[in-house]
């Protein structure tokens, strides 16, 4: 009988939702967020924030509404710089490798989601909520590496998707909506939460 244990490493594993927000499907992005709750990772467990409020701007906080909000530094490099910057929506903006990052204050995390869900997160002078609404029902993924942001990683996920959802930066919201794209073979909406996310590294052939 094979054994049910997945022998791959675990780069990392946890939560990692995310908004993206444009006016029309084939328009730039206008505003991209996603958040991070690791629970086990090799730089530890850790939350944070990244929000690009104007992503084609290279500039950070406070010269542009681009920054980093997180209570593991080291963690948020290391994802941002192996994983989100390899993520498609995310590679071509100037305004990520401009961002800066900020120690977190506070965090809050609010529904249920099924009605609605939010992450909260504040430092120094900036505070940045992300609320999903009008959700699915969740589904599980399988990617295997060829067809991961990575190339090189498995990655399990559950997504539900959110038909309406915003990015609000010190309590005004960034301009853009939710549209649909083509992800994992099917039409996805650009918000949607994203639970018991785990990133395997399987051996080098």
């Amino acid at each position: 009988m094979a054994s049910p244990i997945n022998p791959n490493a675990i780069d990392w594993s946890g939560e990692n939702p995310g908004i993206y927000l444009r006016e029309r499907e084939d328009s730039p992005w206008l505003a991209l967020a996603l958040y991070f709750r690791v629970v086990t990772s090799g730089h530890g467990r850790g939350h944070g924030i990244v929000v690009l409020g104007s992503p084609a701007e290279a500039k950070g906080h406070p010269a542009a509404p681009n920054f980093c909000i997180t209570d593991n530094q080291p963690l948020m490099q290391y994802l941002v710089n192996d994983f989100v910057t390899k993520f498609a929506t995310f590679r071509q903006a100037p305004g990520l490798a401009a961002m800066p990052y900020l120690p977190a204050a506070g965090m809050m995390t609010q529904g249920d989601a099924k009605s609605f869900y939010s992450e909260t997160m504040n430092a120094a002078g900036v505070e940045a909520t992300l609320r999903w609404e009008q959700l699915s029902a969740p589904f599980a993924v399988d990617v295997p590496p060829a067809s991961s942001a990575t190339g090189v990683h498995q990655m399990y996920s559950v997504f539900q998707e959110a038909q309406r959802a915003s990015i609000t930066i010190n309590g005004k919201p960034c301009a853009g909506k939710v549209t649909p794209r083509d992800f994992l073979g099917r039409r996805m909406n650009t918000a949607f939460l994203a639970f018991s996310e785990t990133w395997l590294r399987p051996p080098k052939p």
